[in-house]
């Protein structure tokens, strides 16, 4: 019996050995290069927008956030497409809306962002969207969101950005800065579980 035990420890320790070594971290070679953004003027779902009203009897500021759709609603025209355009674009086609359906034989109208957002889910301590910046970067977004959880894939974290996907290893850009991947307003960034 003695002899049995021996050999089942030994071949749990060998199997702690193996896994254990199925786990280390690569953090040599290189990320993929992930394009710009196909346009970072152009308007995307969920930017936030401020639409001003002026020359108007009642001058007004709308808060207004881009839809899934590529739509925004104002008062009195109701539905206007918004994605895939600048906010200069959008200005002219709210201004041309409020005069063709007679509410305003004049008005100017201006058009500004006010918030865009990436988004975090997966093994991330708190999933979410979080407020994007110019300086932003795919550690920075994970440290937003909280950090990893004990579960997450720190080697294949997945950046959705026009349509494509690209699997990131997050430990190579936090040893090496200049493979830290610069991330723009509509990314979606999601931690897959570890299997181990």
């Amino acid at each position: 019996m003695p002899a049995l035990l021996r050999f089942r420890y030994c071949l749990l320790i060998g199997l702690i050995a193996l896994l254990a070594g199925c786990t280390t971290d690569n953090v040599t070679g290189t990320n993929p290069i992930v394009p710009t953004a196909a346009s970072f003027a152009q308007l995307r779902p969920g930017d936030s927008l401020a639409v001003s009203l002026q020359s108007v009897p009642d001058p007004t500021i709308t808060s207004v956030q881009v839809d899934e759709q590529g739509l925004i609603s104002l008062p009195y025209i109701g539905t206007v497409v918004a994605a895939g355009g600048t906010t200069a674009e959008l200005a002219q086609r709210v201004r041309e809306t409020y005069i063709e359906k007679k509410i305003y034989k004049l008005v100017d109208v201006s058009v500004t962002v006010t918030e865009r957002y990436i988004y975090v889910g997966g093994e991330v301590t708190r999933p979410g969207r979080i407020i994007w910046t110019p300086d932003l970067t795919l550690t920075k977004a994970i440290q937003s969101a909280g950090g990893f959880t004990l579960y997450a894939k720190e080697t294949k974290v997945i950046l959705a950005r026009d349509q494509q996907a690209y699997d990131l290893n997050v430990n190579l850009a936090q040893k090496n800065p200049t493979q830290d991947v610069l991330l723009m307003p509509g990314d979606s960034i999601q931690v897959p579980r570890s299997a181990f």
